[in-house]
């Protein structure tokens, strides 16, 4: 494995008797895209400007390339921010923006030039050199923020919800050029946000967050799919979460029923919650039914209606689908085992590793017997 570009082993933050940030661990690959996902004052915030220098880890090493770097100067690391409000300065062309910090370090003058029509070239602001900033609309802003921080040319760009002041159209297309800029560009993105929809559609690896913890890491399809607790399922997407208990290996019970699944390693007979997306669930006659629900009410979405129902324990339904149907009409939902995600109280993400290892071990074994 190649050495990380940014490491942080045990990293605790504490502001008088308040902690922040509970012992994190983390590692960043080069020319990958991360994203940093979990609501406001988790402590997102807190480990961009840890790795940026803005702020010291109480406990715990932040490494750069495998050398420690907790008393490197911000201005000595080789990382640049991306800040939510862009601080461009208004009294600054948009060139002498992108060049302020190639200024500082009395780069020579026609060097700076040159950078400075690449890096807008790459955010495609080339002909926006002369141009006042309070000329600019929000996302041309947000482009010449990232023109100032690629311009230095860093191994690492930490971005600090640099979309949340753009409306939802510009917003998307931003989200197609960032990670388009990421991909030419070859460096590492670390990225903040609350928005979980963002989280899925950029990134490489997601780092899911709540009060101070990193509670879940992996691929955008690994935390949707696998979600490892209820935090994680309920903020990533919609779901159905449901009470239940593991009977055996690929057996589970919920809603009074007995249902094949796709998990093992749990101990039988165990108290489990069960993770259902709406939609994983199709709509279907009562007859050829897994469930029946009563239908509470509907919205349509535009491409789907978003149905809430509830069945016969009580228990709420949330169900995805292409078809309407009638409130107060009762229904037959049916699913498939893979379809039923089943997590432990407690679990611990290595544990949820180390298990599913385990299985897929023994699932590689039993197809090479076959």
């Amino acid at each position: 494995m190649t050495q990380p570009i940014i490491a942080l082993h045990h990293v605790t933050k504490r502001y008088g008797d308040a902690t922040i940030l509970k012992n994190i661990d983390l590692t960043l690959e080069s020319g990958k895209f991360y994203t940093l996902l979990g609501p406001s004052g988790c402590g997102k915030t807190t480990i961009l400007r840890t790795i940026a220098g803005f702020t010291d880890a109480t406990t715990g090493d932040v490494l750069f390339a495998g050398k420690r770097i907790n008393d490197v100067p911000a201005n000595k690391r080789n990382v640049n921010t991306v800040f939510q409000d862009y601080a461009l300065f208004p009294h600054l062309t948009v060139a002498e923006n992108v060049a302020f910090g190639l200024t500082l370090k009395k780069t020579p003058k026609k060097e700076i030039a040159t950078r400075v029509a690449n890096a807008l070239k790459l955010v495609q602001l080339a002909d926006y050199g002369d141009r006042e900033i309070s000329a600019l609309s929000g996302g041309q802003q947000q482009r010449i923020a990232i023109a100032r921080a690629i311009v230095m040319q860093p191994k690492v760009l930490l971005l600090d919800e640099p979309l949340s002041a753009l409306d939802a159209k510009l917003r998307r297309e931003m989200q197609y050029e960032l990670r388009d800029l990421q991909q030419r560009l070859g460096i590492t993105f670390l990225f903040v946000t609350h928005d979980q929809e963002e989280a899925l559609a950029m990134s490489d690896e997601i780092f899911v967050m709540n009060q101070g913890e990193v509670l879940q890491s992996g691929t955008p399809v690994d935390i949707y799919d696998e979600p490892i607790n209820h935090f994680v399922a309920d903020f990533i997407g919609e779901s159905n979460i449901l009470p239940g208990k593991m009977l055996d290996d690929f057996q589970v019970a919920f809603g009074g029923l007995r249902f094949e699944c796709a998990d093992a390693g749990i101990p039988a007979n165990e108290a489990v919650e069960i993770v259902i997306r709406p939609e994983d669930l199709t709509l279907t006659e009562p007859a050829n039914a897994k469930l029946i629900v009563t239908i509470d009410t509907q919205l349509f979405r535009g491409d789907y209606y978003e149905i809430a129902a509830t069945d016969d324990l009580g228990n709420d339904w949330l169900i995805h689908s292409v078809n309407p149907a009638e409130d107060g009409q009762s229904v037959g939902i049916t699913f498939r085992p893979q379809d039923l995600h089943v997590m432990r109280f407690g679990e611990k993400e290595a544990e949820f590793d180390a298990r599913l290892e385990t299985y897929e071990g023994e699932e590689d074994e039993s197809s090479d017997e076959t």
